[in-house]
């Protein structure tokens, strides 16, 4: 009996970090969706590497300035909508990649994300 108990407590235990990161990647999702840069930040790593359309890549930007880059980004775009296309974890490296809708034209994005402590953090954001 004390096996079977044990057994569930695990199961539980596991799905709920699951649904929890599931959690995490669909408002991180969602975000990017509503171009909603400040949604965003708070998946942000402290420190994070962005590259916007045109420009060179940023390394190791705070969360203030990578907010401020993406928000506009997301305004000077008018960015409409995202959709994702594929999602991979490996260990605890997740890879979201998908499309950004804009007023002129489409970006491909891919977002590097870290699992820590049962919760996603993004450590790079490459558009192009």
């Amino acid at each position: 009996m004390k096996k079977i108990i044990s057994l569930l407590v695990i199961n539980i235990a596991l799905f709920s970090f699951k649904v929890n990161a599931q959690s995490d990647t669909n408002d991180i999702i969602n975000a990017f969706k509503q171009a909603n840069a400040t949604a965003v930040s708070n998946y942000f790593e402290n420190l994070i590497d962005l590259t916007l359309p045109g420009k060179s890549e940023i390394k190791d930007i705070s969360k203030t300035q990578a907010t401020i880059a993406l928000k506009g980004f997301f305004d000077e775009n008018a960015i409409t909508g995202f959709e994702p296309a594929s999602q991979r974890e490996s260990g605890s490296i997740m890879y979201i990649a998908g499309k950004m809708t804009g007023k002129a034209k489409p970006f491909n994005v891919t977002l590097l994300l870290k699992n820590k402590d049962g919760k996603h953090f993004i450590t790079s954001i490459r558009i192009n």
